[in-house]
C-alpha cells in the first residue's frame, strides 16, 4: 500500500513539473486565450485530476481551464468558433480591492498575531485560525472578502502554515561548549591509545504486550496488525527498561532489557555485563575505561549510588574508570542516542512488542550500513529503589575530580 501511494505521488509530481516546464517554455508567446487553451489541453490529456495539476503548474484559474475545455470540445465537434478577436490586454480585468485595502491588511494581521501587534483581546486569540474563521470574523467587522482572497492576501504578506520548531533549549551552562570540547579531547586521546570508550544511557521505557508501536511496516493490503485499543499496563508483562552501552571505537553495543526499576545498580550491572561479554575480548590490555553519560537519570552526575557501584566495578576490573557527563539539557549529543537507540526504534517500528523475547530479538537484530553490531539480553534481576548512600560510604570512594568541572569529570580508581 505504501509503495503504491509513493509511486502515485511521485508520478503526480513528475507530471506537474513537466506541465510547468512546457508552459514556461511557451509562456512568452501566449496571450490570455492561448494560456487558457494550453492549460485546458493539458488537463484533458491527463483526465481525472488534470484540472488541479494544470492549475498548479500554470497558475491559470480553474474556471478559466474549465472554460478552455468547453472551447476545445466545441471546436472538435464543429460548434462555435475560436476566432473571436476580443483578447484581454495584459493587466486588464477587474482589480481585486483587497490587495490595496490597508485597513483590511491591518485587521487581518491583528487576528493572526494579536499579542505581537498589541491586541491581546483579539476574538481569535485562542482559536485555530483557518481561512473560514478569518473570513467570518473580518465580515463581522464590516469587510467584504472571501476566504480565497484571504489566502491569496496572506501569501502576498509572506504568511504560510508553519509548525513548531524545537530551537529553545532553556538556560544553558556558560561552560557547555567547553565541556563538549573536554569530552571530545578525552575520547580522542583514549581511542588513540587503544583504550575502551563507551557511551551509556537508558532508552525510553516500553510497554510489553499487544500494544500499538509507532511507525509502519509492509503488510498485505487491508491486513494491519491488530493491537489493543487502550494502553493499560499488562500486570504480568509490565514494562521494560532497555539500558545500552555503545562502544564508540568498535561500533558495537550491548543492551540489557531490564524488567525492574531503572537504577544506578542496573546501569552499572549493564556495563559489567558488556565488559565480560564483549569489552574484555576487544580490549585485553585495557588500562582504563572511559564513560560518557547524561547528566541525569540512573547514571546522573549527582547520583551517589552511581559512584558507589562504579567503585565496585573499578575494583572488580582493577582499572580506573573515567567518567564525563554531558551538561544539563544536552543529552541528545550523547553518541548512543543517534548511533544506537535511533536505529533500534527504526528496526522495530510498526511491530507490537508482544513479549520480552520479541524485544530482545528486535534489539539484537538491529544493524546499520556502517556495520553496527548489537547484543541484547534480558535482565530479570530485582533492583530496589530508594537505596540511601551515607556520607561515610561516599567518602570511601577513591574518586579524583578534574580541575575543570569536577562534578562532571572525575575518575574512580580501584581499591
Amino acid at each position: 500500500m505504501a509503495i503504491s501511494v509513493y509511486l502515485w505521488y511521485h508520478n503526480k509530481m513528475e507530471t506537474e513539473e513537466a506541465i510547468r516546464t512546457r508552459y514556461n517554455n511557451l509562456k512568452w508567446a501566449l496571450d490570455e486565450k492561448l494560456r487558457r487553451l494550453f492549460a485546458a489541453n493539458e488537463a484533458k490529456v491527463i483526465g481525472h485530476g488534470g484540472i488541479t495539476l494544470a492549475q498548479k503548474a500554470t497558475g491559470v484559474a480553474r474556471n478559466s481551464i474549465k472554460q478552455g475545455i468547453k472551447e476545445l470540445s466545441s471546436k472538435k465537434e464543429g460548434v462555435g468558433s475560436l476566432s473571436s478577436p476580443r483578447i484581454r490586454k495584459v493587466g486588464g480585468g477587474r482589480k481585486a480591492s483587497v490587495k490595496n485595502d490597508k485597513k483590511l491588511q491591518t485587521a487581518l494581521e491583528k487576528l493572526i498575531e494579536p499579542t505581537t501587534l498589541g491586541d491581546p483581546e483579539s476574538p481569535l486569540r485562542w482559536t485555530c485560525k483557518s481561512l473560514r474563521q478569518l473570513e467570518s470574523e473580518l465580515c463581522s467587522q464590516g469587510f467584504t472578502v472571501s476566504h480565497t482572497s484571504i489566502g491569496n492576501l496572506l501569501k502576498e504578506m509572506d504568511y504560510s502554515l508553519q509548525g513548531n520548531q524545537k530551537t529553545l533549549e532553556g538556560s544553558s551552562n556558560p561552560d557547555r561548549n567547553a565541556q563538549f570540547e573536554f569530552i571530545n579531547s578525552r575520547i580522542e586521546k583514549a581511542m588513540r591509545d587503544g583504550q575502551p570508550v563507551i557511551s551509556v544511557d537508558t532508552k525510553k521505557k516500553e510497554l510489553v504486550g499487544q500494544y500499538k508501536n509507532g511507525g509502519k511496516e509492509l503488510r498485505p493490503k487491508g491486513k494491519p496488525e491488530q493491537v489493543k485499543v487502550y494502553d493499560f499496563v499488562d500486570k504480568k508483562l509490565g514494562r521494560v527498561n532497555p539500558y545500552g552501552v555503545y562502544d564508540m571505537a568498535d561500533n558495537s553495543a550491548w543492551v540489557s532489557v531490564g524488567t525492574d526499576h531503572d537504577t544506578a545498580s542496573f546501569a552499572v550491572s549493564t556495563i559489567r555485563r558488556w565488559w565480560f561479554a564483549m569489552g574484555r575480548g576487544l580490549y585485553p590490555e585495557a588500562k582504563k575505561l572511559v564513560i560518557t553519560a547524561d547528566g541525569g537519570g540512573s547514571n546522573g552526575s549527582r547520583v551517589r549510588l552511581w559512584k558507589i557501584e562504579l567503585q565496585k566495578l573499578a575494583s572488580e576490573l582493577n582499572i580506573p574508570i573515567y567518567v564525563s557527563h554531558f551538561p544539563p539539557g544536552t543529552s541528545k549529543w550523547n553518541k548512543i542516542e543517534h548511533r544506537l537507540f535511533s536505529f533500534i526504534s527504526m528496526n522495530w517500528r510498526g511491530k507490537p512488542l508482544v513479549s520480552h523475547e520479541t524485544i530482545v530479538n528486535l534489539i539484537a537484530a538491529t544493524t546499520t550500513r556502517k556495520g553496527l553490531r548489537v547484543r541484547a539480553e534480558l535482565d530479570t534481576t530485582h533492583y530496589p529503589k530508594g537505596i540511601k548512600v551515607t556520607n561515610e560510604e561516599l567518602e570511601s570512594i577513591q574518586i579524583e575530580r578534574n580541575k575543570f568541572h569536577g562534578e562532571w569529570n572525575y575518575s574512580i580508581r580501584p581499591v
